[in-house]
Formats: C-alpha cells, structure tokens, sequence
C-alpha cells in the first residue's frame, strides 16, 4: 500500500489500474521541452500584465499541461495563474478554465508545503467560480477538474479546517446538483472519483457521510454516470486506497462510519454494482494488514461486514435470476460481472454457496460467453452480422473481465473445496452441461464460418481455448476433493465419467501441454478402469456412428455439405474417446464392443489425419491384446470377426490413408492373441500377401528394374515384405508353413534386386533366431528358396514351373517342421 498512497496523480493511478489508459499525455523532460516550458510561463506572465488573454496564451497553458509529468508548479507560478482567474479585466475563453485548474492541482499534489495563504485564495477563487459563474461555463471538463481540486485542497494536511470545510461544501454541492455532467463526461470518471477519494481522506469529517453518498447512488440517479466494470474498478481501488491512508493514520472513526454507511446498513439508493466494489476495496485492505487492539477489532468487523454485504447481493441475483440469467438482464450481467472481479481482486474471502453459484454464472455466461455467441452467430449467419459478431468477439478479448479469467478461476475452485454438498453437485452439472452445449455449438459454428470468416473463428476459439483451461483447473479442484474425502466409490465413478465426456467436448481447445490436464486425467482414468459400469457409461456416451457420419442438422441449417472426416471439432473429440478407451478396454463387455466401439474405430481407419487413424489402430490392437484373464469365449469370437473387416478396411486404404505403423502394430497384436490356428490369422497373411503381390506387380509383366521406377510403390511393397518377414517370428506353428508358402511365391515375383534384399534379411533373421522349434526348418526353407530365386531369374524358367516348385518345398518344410516339433516334444 505504500506505493499507493505516495502515489501523486490518485486518477492517473485509478486509470492504469482499472485498464483504462490515461487522457493525459506525459512527454519526459528534454531541453526543447524545458524551453517551451519557460516561454509558456512568460507568456502567462506577459498575459497578467498586459490584462489580456490571446489565443496563444491558450496554446501557452496546453503546451504546459503536455508535460504533467515533468512539470513543476511553484508558490509563484500558482500566483500567477490565481491572479489572471481572479482579474476583473482579463476575458478568458472557457476552456481555459479546466486547463488553469489543472495547473493548480498539479501545484498542490507536487509542491511539497505549498503556501497556505495561496491555497486559501485559491479556494475563494474557486468559491467565486463555482458560485456565481457556473452556469455560464458550465461543462463536464470543468465539473470534473473542480471535483478534483477541490478534493485535493480539502487532502493537504496543514489547511485550516475552515478552508477544509469549504472545499467539501463546495464539492458536495457539485456532486449533489451537477451529478448529470458526470453522465455526460465518461472519460473523466476517474478525476471525479479521485476528488471523492481525496476528499473521503481528508482530516475533518464534515459532509463525510454526503461524499459517500454521492460515489455509491450517483450512478443510479437519472441522468447520472451509468456503471461499468471499469468504473466498478475505479471505486474498488478508490476505497482501497482511502480505507489505507485511513487505517495508516488510525482514523478509526471514519472507518466505523464508513462501515456502517456503506456495508451494514442498506440505503435505497446505493447501487448494488458499486456497494460491491467498495466491499471488494475493504476486502482487498484488511486481507493485507497488519492490526492489533482496537485496530484489529475493527479490521474484523470491516472484513465481516463487507463479506455479508457481498453474499447478500449474490442470493439476490441467484433468487432472481438462476445462475443462468437467461433473460440476459444487463444489470444482472454488470453485477454478475463486478461479483466475479471483486473476489477476484480482493484476496481470501469466506467461502459460501451463494458466491459459488454467481462465480460460475459469470464464468459460464459473461466471461466465456460462447452458448450466447453461438446463437447469434447461427441465428443472424449474414456476412454485415458476422462482422458485428466479430467487433463483440473482439472487444471481449480485451476486456479486463476475460483477462482476468484465471484469477476468477481460481477462486471459483477455492470457493468450491468449502461449500455444501448439494451446491457442489449442482455447479459440477453446470460445468458438465456446458460443456456438452460448447461442443455442439462450436461444431455449427466452425462448419459454418470456415473458409468464410476464419478470422471471427480464430478469434471465437480463443475464449473457448481459455474456457478449457478453466474447466481443467476446476476438474482438477473436483478430483482432488473428492478422491481425498470420505466420497463413495460410486461417486468417484460417476464425477470421473462426467470429467472424461467433459475433457472429450473440449478436447479440439486444447491446444497446449497442460501439467493439470495430465493430472486429472491420470486420476479419473485410474478410478474408471476399476469399475465395468463406469467404463460402459464412458465408452457409450461417445457419439453413434449415425450421429458422427449423418450430420444432417448441420447440413441443412447451414445448407453445406457435410463430410464428417470434415469435422475437425467431431475428430478431436473422437481421437479423445480412441485415446482413453484402451486403458480400459479390459472391463468393456463385448456387447458394447460390438455396437459402440467397433464401427467408430473402423470408420476412423479411414480418416486422412495420420494421427487419427494410428489412434484407431492402437484401438484395436489393444482390444486384440485384452481379454486375457476373463472367460474370453465371447471375446474371442468377437476378435476373429473383427480381423476380417480389420484386414479389408486397413489394406483398401494402404498406402494413401493407413498409417503403416499403426497396421503393423493391429496384425502383430491379432497374430500374437488369437488362438493357435485361427481361420483370421490365415485370412491375415492371405491378406497382406495379396496386397503385397498388388503392390509389386507381376514380375514377368513389368519392367525389370520396378522397385526403382516407382518409388511410392516400393517403399509400400517394401513395408509389407517386412511385416511378413517380421511375422515368421510370431505366428503359431501351425501356421508358419502356409505363410512360408505364401511368403515364397511372392518372394519369387519379384526382380532380382528385389529377391536380393528379402533374402539378405532373411539371412540375418534365420541367423540371429534362438528359437530352436523353428530355425531348422526355417534354414532349411530358405536355402530351398535361394535356389527357386536363382532358378525364377533363369530364361527357362515359367511361372507354372516356379509355382510348382514352392508348392513342393512348402510340403517339404511342413513335414520337416512336423518332425521338429515331434523331436522338441521328446
């Protein structure tokens, strides 16, 4: 605080602190700057003297007010400007007089004892001004320039506290008969609330109770200034600046004064938005100091009495008006909005229900409001709307109340770890329930403006990116309640549902690594993977393949065709489910497998996301990898049906869209955990040499040098020769020679070079093998195919011929491999 209360310039600090940039412009001192200076203060001089004021002698006091902050006004530089005021014979334009004002208030605030005397003819000067000659230079610039002398004349300590008193009678009267020039000069809000706050600390208590009047019902007067959260900020800081120069110099009876005035009683015409302010300044004083005896008695009944007041407007708007305020009343929104930041800004505050509730109404409804966005833009989808939506969008981003959105947060989850059980459960349906709307909304909203308003999207975006962020903190305050408290596992299963399908509505807004996203779901996976219900519950919420492939609402609202690998806001919540489901793939029943899981992994196979489609591929190589430890009939048999489509789905779309790793890794997985001999593991390799043999081409029908040609084409091929190679290793015994044949009439199709590098590497597999059930028969097989690839590159030989003679060698390697696996026995 002490930097607040050393602080020159009251309004120019209530300006920086509330985000409102300062109308003064402050140039550093430099030698032409000084230069100017001194000729301004001679022409003022030469003015005086000569009783005449010149249309330069007004640019002489602008080029003297450019440079506030290095300017310095003394004792003789203020007589001067008292005297050309006070002259019968100069005639002065009307806007001299703010600018000459402004002189006298830069005099007092920097001087550090100015005269008394010249303060006391200043103030008759001012009486005289504002008394009888008002009205006829009557303007807000001059109205908000005399509150703000006035005021800081009343502030200087060593005035006399006849000169004190009539600075604040004068002060009073402006403020009670001239409140409408308030109305009508927004941008000097600030120096009008400096001269209150100037005046509020003033040493004598005459009119106290008037001044404060005046700053909390003027706004609900007609005519008067209308609310706003800068304004709101300005009275939050006043008061916190006045309360501390109070508390500093132990005025405690101002302080119960004001206490009573403001926070314990209830005026009719004090105006919620600005009562909660200055409770906020209350708040935001006493959190920070440091009293003992009395003082520290009155400090508790401040922070009491500001806490009340601040709860009981909350029920108010909660009673009148839900914590959704769906009739979008303003004065609700504005109070809603004042709530939110002033807990935000005044520090630790008790926690209660009715806080809690407005908290998330204004996240949900002013801070992130992206439901009441969504439906203008979708209700009103014209390019001119579009650009109004756009300007909003834009001013909500830098508006003090979105940047100050994490604070909010904060207390909203400090607010939330203390409250009642039934206010929790209805706030975490709140988040939940928006969650689900943002999602929606945002898919209309992105299929309708892409491509024709990217910039408004973008822009849209970044408050749901911020609206992720909030709802993360908030899942995590929820986890970490209710996983250390004495909740039941059936509601720990339940809020880790809600936390899963919520982060899965969200999931295309996150846009950053996120160590409380990593925690939270690490904590509500861990929870879901114990329980089978909460897994079905999980895994069913994800939308049906209808849902995710007709998209007909969509369509024809926005008369747009829609393709649903299109949807980026659909795909990434997808990606979430594909991500999530395989660490608890185990307890999911083959039913829901079947009808839920299934057709939305194989539709996402073929999506162009690489990403994506490895994602469905891990899917399904984790379904074929579970199971183990149950009675697995069932599943079993849902495994085998599913390769067969698997391979078909994978292999159409190889090599444009399937993701070669994610193949590899769904075939290593089915041939590893399906039982020995499985028709699906024939029907695999049949497959996958189909496609290799596709691939490759018919080697006595292409070009001899192919592999080199056609790069695309060999890299693929390629790919599909090592998946089989690697496959030797894996599959059963019983199905090894059917893929040994099949691998040999490939290998043989190919060209030369071809044949060289297969072989080469089945060389170094055989040799590297310590698999003693299958290396003889393997050696043995490959110097059986050595020789059929030196004979397929022979001019006598035929295709027929070749065939024949791996048919006869399969047979030879399945008895052989007979007789080894008889030998092993033994």
């Amino acid at each position: 605080m002490a930097k607040q209360a050393s602080t020159l310039f009251l309004e120019e600090w209530l300006r920086s602190i509330s985000g409102c940039s300062s109308n003064v412009n402050s140039t550093n001192s430099s030698s032409s700057s000084a230069r100017a200076i001194i000729q301004a203060w001679a022409e003022l001089r030469d003015s005086l003297q000569n009783q005449s004021f010149q249309p330069h002698h007004l640019q002489s006091l602008k080029t003297l007010l450019n440079s506030q902050t290095s300017l310095h006004v003394a004792d003789p530089q203020a007589k001067i400007v008292l005297s050309i005021l006070s002259s019968p014979h100069i005639s002065l334009p009307n806007e001299s007089y703010p600018l000459f004002l402004r002189l006298l208030y830069i005099w007092v605030r920097k001087s550090f004892k100015p005269s008394l005397v010249l303060i006391d003819s200043a103030v008759e000067v001012l009486s005289h001004l504002f008394n009888a000659q008002f009205d006829s230079r009557k303007s807000p610039l001059l109205f908000s320039e005399g509150v703000l002398l006035l005021g800081a004349f009343a502030f200087v300590p060593s005035l006399s506290g006849g000169s004190k008193t009539v600075c604040l009678d004068m002060l009073c009267r402006l403020l009670e008969e001239e409140y409408r020039l308030i109305g009508s000069s927004g941008e000097h809000i600030s120096d009008v609330l400096a001269g209150i706050g100037y005046a509020l600390s003033s040493s004598v208590n005459v009119h106290y109770v008037r001044i404060l009047d005046s700053l909390l019902g003027n706004w609900g007067k007609e005519g008067g200034p209308c609310g706003s959260i800068t304004h709101g900020l300005m009275i939050l800081h006043l008061i916190e600046w006045v309360l501390s120069s109070l508390i500093n110099i132990r005025c405690f009876e101002k302080i119960n004064v004001f206490a009573h005035e403001a926070l314990e009683t209830s005026k009719a015409n004090y105006v919620p938005f600005a009562i909660v302010m200055a409770a906020a300044g209350v708040l935001r004083v006493v959190n920070r100091s440091r009293m003992n005896g009395l003082g520290l008695d009155t400090v508790s009944k401040l922070r009491g009495f500001a806490e009340d007041r601040v709860e009981s407007f909350a029920r108010a708007i909660i009673s009148r008006n839900g914590v959704t305020n769906a009739d979008n009343d303003p004065t609700c929104s504005l109070l809603l909005q004042c709530i939110s930041l002033a807990l935000a800004r005044s520090g630790p505050v008790s926690s209660r229900a009715p806080l809690l509730m407005c908290l998330a109404s204004a996240l949900l409804n002013e801070i992130f409001p992206l439901r009441h966005l969504y439906t203008k833009v979708l209700d009103f989808p014209h390019r001119n709307s579009a650009r109004l939506w756009h300007d909003e969008v834009k001013k909500h981003l830098e508006s003090v109340l979105f940047k100050e959105a994490g604070a909010i947060t904060s207390v909203f989850c400090n607010q939330y770890v203390s409250v009642d059980v039934e206010s929790k459960g209805v706030v975490e349906n709140l988040i939940w329930d928006y969650c689900q709307d943002i999602y929606l909304g945002h898919r209309q909203v992105a299929l309708m403006l892409r491509g024709k308003e990217n910039e408004l999207l973008g822009d849209t975006e970044k408050i749901a990116e911020s609206a992720f962020l909030m709802v993360v903190l908030f899942a995590l305050a929820v986890t970490k309640h209710k996983f250390n408290s004495k909740s039941t596992q059936e509601t720990q299963w339940d809020v880790s549902v809600h936390i899963l399908v919520s982060f899965s509505c969200l999931e295309y807004f996150r846009r950053i690594r996120l160590p409380e996203y990593m925690d939270t779901i690490r904590g509500v996976v861990a929870s879901v993977q114990g329980n089978e219900s909460a897994c079905v519950s999980f895994v069913e919420s994800m939308p049906s393949y209808m849902d995710m492939t007709n998209g007909t609402k969509f369509s024809l609202s926005q008369k747009v065709e829609y393709v649903w690998s299109n949807d980026d806001v659909q795909t990434a919540r997808i990606l979430f489910y594909l991500r999530v489901i395989p660490t608890c793939i185990e307890h999911v029943p083959c039913l829901t497998l079947r009808k839920v899981v299934a057709p939305t992994m194989f539709l996402y196979m073929g999506h162009p996301n690489g990403k994506v489609a490895r994602a469905s591929h891990s899917m399904f190589a984790a379904f074929m990898s579970s199971g183990k430890d149950l009675d697995q009939d069932e599943r079993v048999s849902l495994k085998e049906q599913l390769v067969f489509y698997y391979m078909q789905r994978s292999l159409l779309g190889y090599p444009a869209i399937t993701p070669f790793e994610g193949m590899a890794s769904g075939v290593a997985a089915l041939v590893r955990n399906l039982p020995a001999g499985s028709p699906a593991i024939f029907y695999c390799i049949h497959s996958l040499v189909d496609k290799g043999s596709t691939l490759c081409g018919e080697i006595y029908a292409q070009e001899a040098d192919l592999l080199r040609n056609r790069q695309g084409d060999s890299d693929a091929c390629k790919k599909i020769l090592e998946l089989l190679l690697r496959l030797i290793s894996l599959v059963d015994i019983q199905v090894l020679p059917n893929l040994m044949k099949l691998l040999a009439q490939l290998i043989v199709q190919l060209p030369k070079d071809g044949q060289n590098m297969v072989l080469n590497e089945l060389y170094s597999q055989v040799a590297e093998s310590d698999d003693v059930t299958r290396k003889p028969t393997l050696v043995s097989w490959l110097q059986s195919l050595s020789y059929l690839c030196a004979q397929a590159t022979s001019e006598s030989s035929t295709p027929k011929g070749v065939q024949k003679e791996v048919n006869m060698t399969s047979a030879h390697s399945t008895d052989s491999l007979s007789l080894t696996r008889l030998n092993a026995r033994l």
